[in-house]
């Protein structure tokens, strides 16, 4: 196990786990250039949205990496990449000041959302944040329920790409629905392939993920439909853009390179080198959309 100092600033960054950010960049940029490619881009609510999506991916994982420890998730058997507070890298009731610090922080940041997009923006920002709770938390946690994927297709898909969307032009479109689903539908994929890697240890805790509930052949196929159905969602956008429904079909090589290896790997730690390039692939998605919706 690798050496961290308790409560250092590196034990800090690997909880906040890096490589998966980009499931709450990618939905910001995608939205900002829809919006520009409707001549309503607007930098400051831009950044509000993106730095309040940061925060909250942040503070996501440190509520997995606290209440996992506390549901006995985390053990020695865990596969994944090592948890803070399951490493004693992190006292845990340091881990819920630093929870709790980084909601307040992501909250202010929402706050200045406010002035563009009105007090629905509270509601909005208050349901995400207690569904981010919900997700390991509370007595009927997401997570354990097979409810983990829908969460961050709703979360990291359409509410992130829909509302960045809505504060900057005023208003809803479909096209903002459509890239919330091929973002969400990608961003899933980081989830899948953290529970095809733990399926069975979090079988014997009692972590009934969709892929413990449906088994290992339907998180392999799951993984790969996610992608094809992402990028059969671009078509969608033709009449907004031909290129915006073109240029996501190079995503595709990438998407089954990684599942490719995925098939042949298929269990223990080795899954762990695809969790970068998912959200590399993510953020691919993401920059194919964009470039196609500018162009």
């Amino acid at each position: 196990m690798e050496t961290v100092e308790k409560n250092s600033f590196k034990a800090w960054l690997l909880a906040a786990r890096p490589k998966t950010l980009a499931a709450g960049s990618v939905p910001v940029l995608v939205a900002s250039a829809l919006a520009a490619s409707m001549g309503h881009f607007q930098l400051v609510p831009a950044i509000l949205c993106l730095l309040f999506a940061l925060l909250a991916q942040v503070a996501s994982n440190f509520a997995n990496d606290y209440f996992d420890f506390v549901k006995k998730t985390d053990n020695e058997d865990r596969l994944g990449p090592a948890r803070a507070v399951a490493s004693g890298w992190i006292d845990p009731h340091q881990m819920l000041i630093g929870l709790a610090v980084t909601i307040t922080v992501a909250c202010l940041f929402g706050l200045g959302l406010i002035y563009y997009g009105g007090w629905a923006m509270v509601l909005v920002g208050v349901i995400s944040v207690i569904s981010l709770l919900a997700y390991t938390a509370g007595p009927w946690p997401l997570a354990y329920h097979g409810l983990g994927d829908l969460f961050v297709l709703v979360f990291f898909g359409f509410v992130a790409v829909v509302f960045t969307y809505y504060v900057q032009v005023g208003s809803f479109h479909p096209y903002a629905f459509v890239t919330g689903a091929m973002v969400g539908l990608q961003a899933v994929n980081i989830l899948v392939l953290n529970n095809y890697r733990d399926r069975d240890t979090d079988k014997a805790s009692g972590k009934n993920t969709s892929i413990v509930l449906l088994g290992e052949s339907f998180g392999r196929w799951f993984y790969l439909a996610n992608g094809l159905v992402a990028c059969l969602l671009g078509f969608l956008l033709w009449p907004a853009s031909i290129w915006a429904a073109l240029l996501p079909l190079l995503y595709l090589w990438p998407h089954y390179t990684t599942w490719r290896k995925l098939v042949a790997i298929r269990q223990g730690k080795a899954l762990n080198s695809l969790l970068w390039e998912t959200s590399r692939n993510l953020l691919i998605l993401g920059l194919l959309i964009s470039i196609g919706l500018l162009i």
